[in-house]
């Protein structure tokens, strides 16, 4: 007798909301670099055995928020302070179906306002553990307009 599974888009869903405890779930190390021109990274900065300069390394849960992720490069980085300071952030990961990695934009935060991505998860974003974080942070006066992305 053959049984079947049917897992729906919902069931699925509804386990990738489900929180993180904290107390029992380890944290990930999740491998940050940022770009303080405005700019993310070129792909080929990427490779398996070289990254860019500027990386951050940060133990975290797949439930961090692009506002929890702000505030952690704003204690490392005190002139990303500012009020008015944009980020701009992307996952970085390895395309399965042709060498090299590829970006993907998610979201951006500013210093010292609210955002609809603050609330923003790795989770949500279908990050992977082994995937990169690029930050683009652009100074206040040079901040791209709301809801703007680069084209790649």
């Amino acid at each position: 007798m053959a049984v079947e599974s049917c897992v729906t888009q919902e069931e699925i869903k509804k386990e990738l909301e489900k929180p993180i405890d904290h107390e029992k779930t380890c944290p990930l190390l999740l491998r940050v670099f940022t770009n303080n021109n405005g700019r993310h990274h070129r792909m080929d900065e990427f490779s398996r055995s070289n990254v860019p300069s500027s990386e951050l390394q940060i133990y975290t849960w797949m439930d961090a928020t692009l506002k929890e992720l702000t505030s952690l490069v704003k204690e490392v980085y005190p002139e990303a302070r500012k009020k008015g300071i944009h980020f701009n952030f992307a996952i970085v990961f390895m395309d399965l179906k042709r060498p090299g990695y590829r970006v993907k934009e998610i979201g951006s935060t500013m210093s010292g306002r609210k955002g609809t991505d603050d609330s923003m998860t790795l989770q949500s974003q279908k990050f992977q553990i082994g995937d990169y974080l690029d930050i683009a942070i652009t100074p206040p006066n040079q901040a791209p307009p709301s809801g703007w992305m680069r084209p790649y």
